[in-house]
This record gives C-alpha cells, sequence and structure tokens, in this order.
C-alpha cells in the first residue's frame, strides 16, 4: 500500500465500548478497521458424537477410557465418556467466523480453561467479543478475542483468549492521483514488493 493513499492511523484502543453500536455479527466479520473493542459474535451449534470422540483419539493418540472406554468411564467421577478437552476447544475454534476474506492465521491461544465436562450428545456453541485491537501495519492488525464455550443449557464448558491476524481493508489509490504530475504513469510503490507480516516475521517481535 502507497503510504500517501494510506488512512491515518487511530487509536482503536482508547476509545470506550459504544453502548448503542450494533457489534454483533454471525457470518461475515469486518475488517480490521471496522472492528471496535466490545464487538461480538455467537456461533451456531455443534453436537459431540460417538464418531468425533473416536476420531479424535485416532487421530491423537488420546485413548484415555474417560473417552473410549463406556464401562470404565461409569464408574468415573462424570459417570460417563466425555469429550477430549482439546476437542471441544478445536471444535470452538471451528465454530468461529475464520472467514479467509479477514481472517488471516491464528498466533496465540491463551488462559484456556475448562470448566465442564461434554459428553456424548452435548451441543456446544461459542460466543467471542473483541478486548483488544493492536494495528501491524497497512496490511494487518492483531486482534484478541475472549472466547466462552457453552453447551446446550447455556452453561460455561470453556473460556480462553485466541489472537487473530486480521486483514485490513486495502485502499485504493484514486484516479489522477495514483500518477505522477508529469502525467507519466507512477512507479510502483516500493511496499508492492514487501513482504506481509506473516512472511517478514513482523509477528515474532
Amino acid at each position: 500500500m502507497n503510504p500517501q493513499t494510506a488512512a491515518p492511523p487511530r487509536d482503536l484502543t482508547a476509545a470506550p465500548p459504544d453502548p448503542n453500536r450494533d457489534g454483533l455479527w454471525r457470518e461475515a466479520p469486518p475488517y480490521f478497521d471496522d472492528l471496535r473493542i466490545g464487538d461480538s459474535m455467537e456461533s451456531s451449534g455443534r453436537t459431540i458424537t460417538e464418531y468425533d470422540v473416536v476420531s479424535f483419539a485416532s487421530l491423537t493418540g488420546d485413548w484415555h477410557p474417560q473417552h473410549a472406554d463406556a464401562a470404565w468411564a461409569a464408574e468415573s467421577p462424570f459417570g460417563r465418556r466425555i469429550a477430549h478437552g482439546m476437542l471441544v476447544i478445536s471444535y470452538a475454534l471451528g465454530l468461529l467466523p475464520i472467514d479467509p476474506r479477514v481472517v488471516m492465521a491464528l498466533r496465540s491461544m491463551d488462559s484456556a480453561v475448562l470448566k465442564r465436562p461434554v459428553g456424548l450428545g452435548d451441543t456446544i456453541r461459542v460466543q467471542a467479543k473483541v478486548a483488544n485491537l493492536r494495528p501491524l501495519g497497512d496490511e494487518a492488525g492483531l486482534v484478541t478475542l475472549a472466547v466462552r464455550i457453552l453447551n446446550q443449557e447455556g452453561e460455561l464448558v470453556a473460556r480462553m483468549e485466541i489472537v487473530v491476524l486480521w486483514r485490513r481493508q486495502a485502499v485504493a489509490a484514486e484516479g489522477p492521483a495514483a500518477a505522477d504530475p508529469s502525467g507519466t504513469a507512477a512507479a510502483p510503490s516500493p511496499t508492492d514488493e514487501e513482504l506481509s507480516p506473516i512472511q517478514d516475521g513482523r509477528l515474532l517481535a
């Protein structure tokens, strides 16, 4: 992006949430610069099945009897087979609106806490709220989402924070402004050939 056409930087963290703003989305999240702290989303539900638990155990090698042995699990404190905690978290991430138009990559997952077991036949859904916004440059910013995973009774089964690399909307050059005043075509911006934040290591700082 040409620095002369880039939108001026904004302090995205100073303003408090606007109670009059309708910041809820379900399917198509906005670009980074249209997000505000306090914006939220709620997913549809997903029911955990026998196939899910057995497939996850097969993929990971985690055949703990709490997940795989119905007789053993019946005598456990939970009284039944339950889904792996990491399965629940993984499915919750999949329920989030991971729209490739705006969501570029998952950077980190922090403070994950498993509060209640999720059994076979239980249905989970996800609520997420924008907790922090950090611009990284013209291409992207980091969005911290506070995530809550609920069961069919509305009970909290897990919570965590995730940080996501979120795309900023490109600002197009406006007609003649993109050309040199002499009438010749403007040379490509040097930033056109730069690596993305993912490629050049800026996200490692």
